[in-house]
């Protein structure tokens, strides 16, 4: 006993006690500073993959919105040549929802499908209102299926639409909230814009009243 504390006493072994310490405390750090980097990583892989995931359901999306807006358009020129049969003297209305058409088909941004949308709804409200000075157009069983078949496409609209604008919350979400918005703008993710058709007034579809 005496021997060790004679020992423990020498320079030499205080100093190898003190390396001891030292090395032990080293080992530690790294060990934290190691789990700290593979946390860090993780994380970024997992925010990446999230972005891309978030990124592809807005595209899938916008191809269901996409997909109902053309049968729309495929749906309008009988709707126009059926109700041309009873009221030609239409003939600015007529032009004008046959350019909405068009642009509806040419595409564009969210934004630009968005008006067109809207304009859209309105053009057809005034198409369905001169359907009520016509009993004989009211009573035409094309013009009934064809006006069942398109407030049909607007449900599918809405329902689509409500996928998207979600998809579109999700991603801005992680886009514009931290940390997530280090890894977004590192490998420039940007926000998608909401597809918006006016209020729900304007997004109902008008009905002709069959039975006056």
């Amino acid at each position: 006993m005496a021997e060790k504390t004679h020992l423990a006493n020498r320079p030499e072994y205080c100093d190898n006690c003190h390396l001891g310490h030292s090395g032990e405390t080293t080992m530690t750090f790294g060990y934290g500073l190691l789990a700290l980097i593979v946390a860090i990583a993780g994380y970024l892989v997992y925010a990446y993959n999230a972005l891309v995931s978030n990124k592809n359901l807005v595209a899938e999306g916008w191809s269901g919105i996409d997909v109902q807006l053309r049968r729309r358009a495929d749906l309008i020129p009988n709707l126009i040549e059926t109700v041309k049969g009873y009221a030609a003297h239409e003939d600015k209305l007529f032009r004008d929802i046959a350019d909405l058409r068009a642009k509806s088909i040419a595409g564009g941004s969210v934004g630009e499908q968005s008006v067109v949308g809207q304009a859209m709804t309105a053009a057809l409200g005034k198409l369905f209102a001169v359907a009520e000075a016509y009993p004989e157009l009211k009573a035409d069983a094309n013009f009934r299926d064809l006006q069942d078949k398109l407030s049909g496409i607007e449900d599918e609209i809405q329902l689509s639409r409500r996928y998207y604008n979600g998809a579109v919350r999700n991603l801005n979400t992680m886009i514009q909230s931290f940390p997530s918005n280090f890894v977004a703008n590192f490998f420039k993710f940007t926000q998608a814009e909401f597809f918006e058709i006016g209020d729900a007034a304007a997004r109902e579809v008008p009905k002709v009243d069959f039975k006056k």
